[in-house]
């Protein structure tokens, strides 16, 4: 009896929920010891070496270890590496806070009552669903199916087509807007597609949250004269803030698997005549490692204004 007493005792509240998070994220840290780390092990490993493989020796292969000079031919000697390297970064500062920020003005607009709102979810989820590789690929044949049909029409008929931005452009200068904050909105518009496309699974992870916000704190405000401006501000930013870092590092993730830097890492290492793998490597890292230190600075400057409930 008293050691059932004892054991209730040592198992409180807060002992048990620290268990039941250890036990969901038991999974993904037996996945990080045994699949991920020998694999960036051999990455590493395959990025100071030059991998050969003797003829008629079949897949047994030898390393010649060569120190960093992949990652000094990345920089100084291959012709476009830099370049893509800037365009993914470039990508990245400008698309995640739009992605971001876009699926939580959308997560707020679902959240209300209206008729026809699980169709209206469904539809802003069904980019996600799109995104699938087989279904990517038929779009987008049947996007250059169509721009090869368009291009057989008239000049008159072609020119009103296209987005024109720099009508938009002129129109805010003549307001004296900052040309800074136009270049960006311009920007944000012509990224719109990709927004759109990109902002399905955050949608839903900040529709959850809002969810998840007791309704009790909105009336309290309500009864102290809070206007919505205020509530928004002071009860639903701060208690959806954790998620937005979440968001934020999902969305980081999601874009720099598609990146140009890993279609070059694998086209290096797997297209015809190159089977550069240590180059390939060499690239792999250096891009992992670029969007790692985004993540950890983004998360902690993010993180400093995140409020956490105990």
């Amino acid at each position: 009896m008293e050691s059932a007493k004892s054991k209730r005792k040592w198992l409180t509240m807060r002992k048990r929920e620290m268990l039941t998070g250890y036990f969901f994220i038991l999974p993904a840290v037996i996945g990080l010891i045994f699949l991920f780390l020998p694999m960036l092990y051999r990455v590493i490993l395959y990025s100071v070496s030059d991998l050969y493989i003797p003829i008629g020796t079949g897949d047994r292969y030898e390393l010649t270890n060569v120190g960093f000079y992949h990652f000094y031919h990345a920089f100084n000697v291959h012709p476009t590496f830099q370049r893509i390297l800037t365009g993914m970064v470039t990508d990245i500062l400008w698309n995640v806070p739009l992605i971001v920020f876009f699926s939580l003005f959308m997560a707020i607009l679902l959240n209300r009552q209206f008729p026809g709102r699980l169709f209206v979810r469904a539809i802003f989820f069904l980019p996600v669903v799109l995104a699938v590789p087989a279904i990517q690929a038929t779009l987008d044949m049947v996007m250059a199916m169509m721009a090869d049909g368009l291009g057989d029409m008239p000049d008159e008929v072609d020119a009103n087509i296209y987005f024109d931005a720099s009508f938009i452009a002129f129109t805010l200068m003549r307001f004296g807007i900052p040309f800074e904050f136009i270049s960006f909105v311009i920007g944000a518009v012509a990224r719109l597609h990709i927004i759109i496309r990109s902002s399905g699974v955050q949608m839903l992870i900040f529709l959850a949250a809002l969810q998840s916000i007791p309704s009790s704190m909105y009336e309290a405000a309500q009864v102290e004269g809070t206007t919505a401006y205020e509530s928004f501000w002071k009860i639903t930013l701060p208690m959806i803030s954790p998620l937005i870092i979440t968001n934020m590092v999902y969305t980081i993730v999601d874009m720099f698997a598609d990146s140009a830097p890993l279609v070059m890492a694998h086209a290096q290492a797997f297209g015809t005549g190159a089977r550069n793998f240590g180059l390939s490597a060499a690239f792999t890292l250096i891009s992992a490692g670029i969007v790692t230190l985004i993540i950890l600075i983004s998360g902690f400057l993010i993180s400093r204004k995140a409020v956490y409930l105990s």
